[in-house]
Order: structure tokens, then C-alpha cells, then sequence
């Protein structure tokens, strides 16, 4: 258990570096790890790496959903880009990684914050937000789909673990 726990730590710093340096060139993270702009901590990338950069990207236009709707005097695109893609990254894992409790996945966010956080109160920031988003999980006020009215996610037995 804890060398998985500590590979997916690794993955989840990977992840970010990736979102962020991807953000930042403007260019898809596919196009960053082709022309070698991303310097992250583990080569080869491993599978989690992978499949939360590429959940984040295919679900970005929900998970900023997700930010806007908790997000109380800033915008989206006015955060810092690293507390935007440790938030993006986040959130992902919170409505999509079902083996990961939300605890667990708001405890890494803010571990990264005060890693790589754009601000001093980034981690603080980040903790606020994500558990706003928490506890619209645990109401059942969040659905996985971009403004579908797709039955919302039930995601109470998560937020206990």
C-alpha cells in the first residue's frame, strides 16, 4: 500500500508539472512531452501520470465548471497556472478516480500548493476550494458532465473514506 501511495504522489507531481509547463507554452501536453519542454521527476512517465493529464484535458471544460461554481472573487483564469492546475488535476481525481478518497485527494493538492504554489496562501487556497467542491460532492450538487443534466454524481461513500 504505501508504494502505491507514493507512486501515485510522484505521478500526481508529474501531472502538475506537466498541466502547468503544457499551460504555460500553450500547447497540448502531448506536444510538450514530443518536443522535450517538460522536464518532470520520473521518466518514463508512468500510466497514472498519463491518465490524469489526459482526464484532465478531456474533462477540462467540467472541471472548470467545478472551479467557477466554488470560486468566490476569482476567476479561472486569473489563478495562478500552478494553483490552476494543481486545482484542475484535483478535481479530476475528485469526480473520476473512484479508488482515491476525497480526503486523500485533497490532502495531495494542498501538498503540492505548498510545493509549487503560486502564492503564499496557495495552499490555503487550495484547501478552501477543494472543499467546497467536497461538500457539493457529498450533496450531490456536481454532475460529471458539461451543463447536461446528466444524473449528478453520488459521491457520499467517498467523502467518508
Amino acid at each position: 500500500m504505501t508504494s502505491k501511495r507514493h507512486e501515485r504522489t510522484t505521478a500526481r507531481r508529474c501531472a502538475v508539472q506537466l498541466l502547468y509547463t503544457s499551460e504555460l507554452q500553450g500547447k497540448t501536453p502531448e506536444a510538450v512531452l514530443e518536443e522535450g519542454l517538460c522536464l518532470v521527476d520520473s521518466d518514463p512517465l508512468s500510466d497514472y501520470v498519463l491518465q490524469l493529464v489526459n482526464g484532465v484535458e478531456e474533462n477540462r471544460v467540467v472541471i472548470d465548471e467545478q472551479l467557477r461554481a466554488v470560486s468566490e472573487n476569482w476567476k479561472v483564469e486569473r489563478m495562478p497556472i500552478v494553483d490552476r492546475a494543481i486545482l484542475r488535476l484535483a478535481v479530476y481525481e475528485m469526480l473520476h478516480e473512484e479508488d482515491v478518497p476525497i480526503s486523500v485527494t485533497i490532502n495531495e493538492a494542498v501538498e503540492l500548493a505548498k510545493d509549487f504554489g503560486g502564492e503564499d496562501d496557495s495552499p490555503r487556497f487550495v484547501n478552501g476550494v477543494l472543499g467546497h467542491i467536497a461538500r457539493r460532492l457529498e450533496g450531490g450538487a456536481v454532475s460529471t458532465e458539461a451543463e447536461a443534466g446528466e444524473p449528478e454524481v453520488a459521491m457520499s461513500e467517498r467523502t467518508e473514506a
